[in-house]
C-alpha cells in the first residue's frame, strides 16, 4: 500500500514535467487577492506555489489587491467606503489611506511571506521608476476622485528584478508623472502588467470556480474558452452578472498579448500548482 502511495506521487510530477519544460523561463503575472489573502491557510500554500513556480524555472510577477484592509483603514479613520461600478470613490484623504495600505503594510506582508519560502522578493507600487503611469478615470461621466486608468506600463525596473532572480511584488497604484497618484483597480493594473511584459499567463485567482455553463452546477466548467466564444456565452447569459468584466478583462489580456489567461479558485488549496502544472487544471483557461 505504501509503495503504492509512492507511485501515486512519481506520477504526480511526471505528470508536471512537459510543463515544468514549457515554462521554464516564462513569465507569469499573477493577480493575488479575495480569500487567497484572507484565510491563512490558503494563503500559505499560495506561497508555496509562488516559490516552487521560482524554483522550477519561472519568473511570476505578482500584482496585490486588498480591498478588505483598506475597508477596515477607512472605518478605523471613521470614513465611509462608497463604490461606483465597484470602483471606490476616491477623495484626496481616502488615496493617503489607501497608499498606507496597499503600498506599505499589506505590499510588505506579502515580500516576508514569500522570503519565508527562501526566495528573494521586492515590494513596489506603480510609482516606483514611474513604472504606471495612469490618468483620470471618469465612471459614466462622473468624477470619483483619484481613480485612475493605466495609460502606460514602463517595464525596464520589473525587467531589471525579474533577470536578477527577484520576484516583483506590486501594488496597484499609479502616477500621472507629476504630482497625481492614483488607486487602479487591481484586475486592470495585472492585466496592463502582464500585456507590457508579454507574459506567457496571467492568472486571476478569484472566489469562484471560473467560468460556469451552468451557474448552479459547479462541475460544468469550462476549462477552455477562446476569446472568440466570448461574445455569444455573453448573449446566451452563460457569462453574466460580475463574470462579464472578469472575462472581458482576460479577453483584454489576449489580445494585448498575453498567451492564456486564467480565472480559477483562490479558495482552493494549491491552485495555482493545480492550474499550472496539471493536464486538466481547476479554472477556466481563455486563449485565442
Amino acid at each position: 500500500m505504501m509503495m503504492k502511495t509512492y507511485i501515486d506521487k512519481a506520477k504526480i510530477l511526471i505528470e508536471a514535467l512537459p510543463y515544468i519544460k514549457e515554462f521554464n523561463g516564462k513569465t507569469v503575472v499573477i493577480k493575488y487577492g479575495g480569500s487567497a489573502m484572507i484565510n491563512e491557510n490558503i494563503k500559505h500554500t499560495v506561497m508555496e506555489d509562488i516559490a516552487l513556480m521560482k524554483l522550477v524555472g519561472m519568473r511570476p510577477v505578482i500584482v496585490h489587491g486588498g480591498g478588505p484592509e483598506i475597508n477596515k483603514a477607512l472605518q478605523q479613520m471613521g470614513k465611509k467606503s462608497e463604490f461606483v461600478n465597484g470602483l471606490r470613490v476616491t477623495d484626496q484623504e481616502t488615496m493617503e489611506i489607501v497608499e498606507m495600505v496597499l503600498a506599505g503594510k499589506l505590499n510588505k506582508s506579502i515580500v516576508q511571506d514569500i522570503q519565508a519560502h527562501g526566495i528573494q522578493a521586492v515590494g513596489l507600487c506603480g510609482k516606483d521608476g514611474n513604472m504606471i503611469k495612469a490618468t483620470k478615470m471618469y465612471v459614466d461621466g462622473l468624477d470619483i476622485g483619484y481613480v485612475g486608468e493605466v495609460t502606460e506600463v514602463d517595464t525596464k525596473l520589473l525587467d531589471t528584478l525579474i533577470q536578477n532572480d527577484f520576484i516583483p511584488i506590486i501594488a496597484p497604484v499609479g502616477t500621472d508623472g507629476a504630482e497625481g497618484t492614483y488607486n487602479i483597480n487591481a484586475d486592470y493594473a495585472a492585466l496592463a502588467i502582464a500585456g507590457a511584459l508579454k507574459a506567457e499567463k496571467l492568472v486571476f485567482l478569484t472566489d469562484v470556480e471560473g467560468v460556469l455553463e451552468d451557474v448552479n452546477d459547479s462541475s460544468s466548467i469550462i476549462s477552455r474558452l477562446s476569446v472568440l466564444k466570448v461574445p455569444e456565452y455573453i448573449e446566451s447569459g452563460i457569462i453574466a452578472g460580475g463574470m462579464i468584466p472578469k472575462v472581458q478583462c482576460c479577453v483584454e489580456g489576449v489580445q494585448q498579448g498575453v498567451k492564456t489567461v486564467h480565472i480559477i479558485d483562490g479558495r482552493v488549496e494549491h491552485c495555482l500548482l493545480l492550474e499550472i502544472f496539471t493536464e486538466k487544471g481547476i479554472g477556466t483557461m481563455i486563449e485565442e
